[in-house]
């Protein structure tokens, strides 16, 4: 079975509908409910740690169309569509915003082409490892010329080769106007513990396999930016505008990119 089959196949479970599963939606199937059970059985706080991070996307977009003003965003490898997406949430603070979301996974263009449609907002086919492609996309319907938001959510982990990763990043981040902002969060290894293990267990049985690295290698996809307090923390630690409920294997930051004179 090549890739391409591995991603679009019912039979093996994908990673945007066991987190679909997680959240209590509706489009996966069987074998992403079995593996997500197992999943979770080996590592109990999984849905706590999907929720995090929701949260934590939810409170970094609304800083950033709020106190910060930013009008454009581009969301690269968002998921099937679940509640408070990118634009939604960005829209509710600002309604002109727009939001392009990015992805190349077959299964998430299907569900977005027909849920994700509205006044500001639009999908690409394209691919991190292409920043260049990826922005050219995005221009259709952005300025380039002024800040946008990065958003960069538990995908960083799906290229296994740090230096390829942070060449991807860094390539984004350098084409972006002075001014625009980059919000980074992916799951982080326990040191070979329950979490370590659940995600051994995930590139084994799953479509699109994942590398857990620690703090100090996700910092480093901010490297050159200005971070925004509290630098990179645990994602439910990051501003809660409530209790921060469980902790959980899951770092999240946000870091804005400075003026050349800076």
């Amino acid at each position: 079975m090549n890739r391409e089959q591995r991603r679009t196949d019912a039979p093996v479970a994908h990673s945007p509908r066991v987190w679909d599963y997680w959240l209590g939606g509706k489009d996966n199937y069987a074998v992403d409910r079995q593996v997500g059970d197992l999943l979770r059985a080996t590592y109990p706080p999984v849905v706590d740690l999907v929720r995090s991070s929701r949260r934590f996307l939810a409170r970094a977009l609304q800083h950033l169309a709020g106190e910060v003003g930013l009008r454009q965003f581009v969301d690269v490898g968002p998921g099937l569509p679940t509640v408070d997406n990118t634009h939604e949430v960005v829209q509710r603070v600002a309604p002109g915003a727009r939001v392009v979301y990015a992805d190349n996974d077959p299964v998430v263009l299907a569900h977005a082409r027909v849920l994700l449609q509205g006044e500001g907002t639009s999908y690409v086919e394209a691919d991190l490892r292409d920043p260049a492609g990826l922005l050219d996309a995005a221009a259709r319907d952005l300025d380039l010329d002024r800040p946008v938001g990065l958003v960069l959510t538990n995908v960083l982990g799906h290229l296994p080769d740090l230096a390829e990763a942070r060449r991807s990043v860094r390539d984004l981040v350098a084409a972006v106007a002075p001014g625009s902002h980059l919000v980074v969060a992916d799951g982080r290894t326990d040191g070979g513990g329950p979490f370590d293990a659940a995600v051994s267990m995930w590139n084994q049985a799953g479509s699109q396999p994942y590398v857990l690295r620690t703090t100090e290698q996700i910092t480093c996809f901010l490297d050159g930016l200005e971070l925004l307090e509290p630098g990179v923390v645990q994602s439910s630690l990051w501003r809660p505008d409530g209790p921060p409920g469980r902790l959980v294997e899951h770092v999240g930051a946000v870091g804005r990119k400075p003026s050349a004179s800076a």
